[in-house]
């Protein structure tokens, strides 16, 4: 049998028709969906109508299915079999099971605490997808502000107006320096103490290097930059290669010191010592699969 393309048929003129099917009767098919018989006779006959073929053969004791109504029916336990399937795949989402969660993180948050992390929930929650964008404080809060992601892992360094935010992690900033530089045996440092020296930069935007920027400004000084780069990686790099010393988190530096020619000064400054925030625009409308990350991420933040 054929249906003709674009007719349309209502689900509960298919559940009906099922329950006829089932029953053999129109009127006791109509008293179990409380209808009245003349009604759901009515909703048959449309169907009957909209496929172009008669479903049933209408006998004094109740009724039969046509070759037409069997291939109906077929098709009908299947879109019911469809829809019931549908609501279990959705109700995951609502519950929180499936999806996808997005994250913009910084590139500290990444390269010190997240991979364990996001990887530690993904084992709680097998079936739930992680989307990891790496981009700086400032462009992240953005992203929150406009709604392109619900969770945003940020520099406390950074002003963040506009969104609500909970603590994440702490972390030290230190210095890298060249394993024969000058203050490899110091054993801490100030900022005043480095600012002569050439130094290796991260990135234009970067939450680390605005904020060092302000700290010089504030000594009325200014930062002696050799070298600008994208990464931590290739911030340590250029310094082992003596292009300059490089004030980066400690997670960054004291994991990669072994094997290489690079030392690790603690900065005696109380500015060294920072937050990673978690951003969002409502904590209270955020998905529930955003929740779950969250709660996990932040588990001492009372909900």
């Amino acid at each position: 049998m054929a249906l003709k393309l674009g007719a349309r048929h209502d689900l509960f003129s298919l559940t009906l028709f099922i329950t006829v099917a089932e029953l053999g009767s129109i009127a006791r098919a109509a008293k179990r969906h409380n209808l009245a018989a003349s009604a759901a006779s009515k909703r048959i006959s449309e169907l009957e109508r909209s496929i172009g073929a008669p479903l049933l053969y209408r006998q004094r004791r109740g009724v039969e299915l046509t070759p037409a109504g069997q291939e109906l029916l077929e098709h009908a336990h299947n879109i019911r079999q469809s829809l019931a399937t549908m609501e279990v795949s959705m109700g995951a989402h609502v519950d929180g099971t499936q999806g996808t969660i997005r994250v913009v993180a910084n590139t500290s948050s990444i390269t010190q605490f997240l991979p364990e992390d996001l990887a530690a929930f993904v084992r709680e929650h097998p079936d739930l997808r992680i989307q990891l964008i790496e981009q700086t404080s400032a462009d992240i809060l953005d992203a929150v502000r406009s709604g392109e992601t619900e969770l945003g892992i940020y520099s406390g360094f950074t002003d963040a107006p506009g969104v609500q935010s909970v603590l994440y992690r702490r972390d030290t900033l230190v210095i890298a320096a060249p394993s024969d530089h000058r203050i490899a045996g110091f054993e801490k440092v100030t900022f005043a103490d480095v600012l002569s020296e050439d130094f290796v930069a991260l990135q234009q935007g970067s939450s680390i290097q605005h904020h060092l920027e302000r700290q010089a400004y504030e000594l009325n000084s200014q930062i002696r930059t050799r070298v600008e780069v994208m990464s931590f990686d290739g911030v340590r790099r250029m310094v082992q290669a003596r292009l300059g010393i490089a004030i980066l988190p400690l997670g960054a530096v004291e994991p990669y010191l072994e094997g290489t020619d690079i030392v690790m000064i603690p900065i005696e400054e109380d500015w060294a010592r920072r937050e990673l925030r978690i951003a969002m625009r409502d904590r209270d409308s955020i998905t529930v699969q955003s929740r779950a990350l969250l709660k996990f991420l932040a588990p001492s933040v009372e909900w």
